[in-house]
């Protein structure tokens, strides 16, 4: 699954297009590596999101295509 498109639907980034500027501002980086919105996500990637001083880390538990708000955290833990 791409990564703009994962961001969106896990709801840690709330609109595809804003996690597409994310992504290619190159503020979000999969296993320790810039990643850009195409790069594609595994179950087991690391994602680190950097928004600002915050840095948050993400590990991926599953992909779905849709998931409704209640279950979209269940697609990641969040590591720090």
């Amino acid at each position: 699954m791409r990564l703009d498109k994962y961001l969106k639907v896990s709801r840690i980034i709330k609109r595809r297009t804003v996690a597409k500027d994310a992504s290619d501002a190159g503020v979000v980086f999969i296993n320790g590596k810039e990643a850009k919105a195409s790069t594609k996500v595994k179950i087991g990637d690391v994602l680190e999101l950097h928004f600002g001083e915050k840095i948050l880390r993400v590990k991926v538990l599953d992909l779905k295509e849709h998931v409704g708000k209640d279950e979209a955290a269940s697609l990641y833990e969040v590591i720090e």
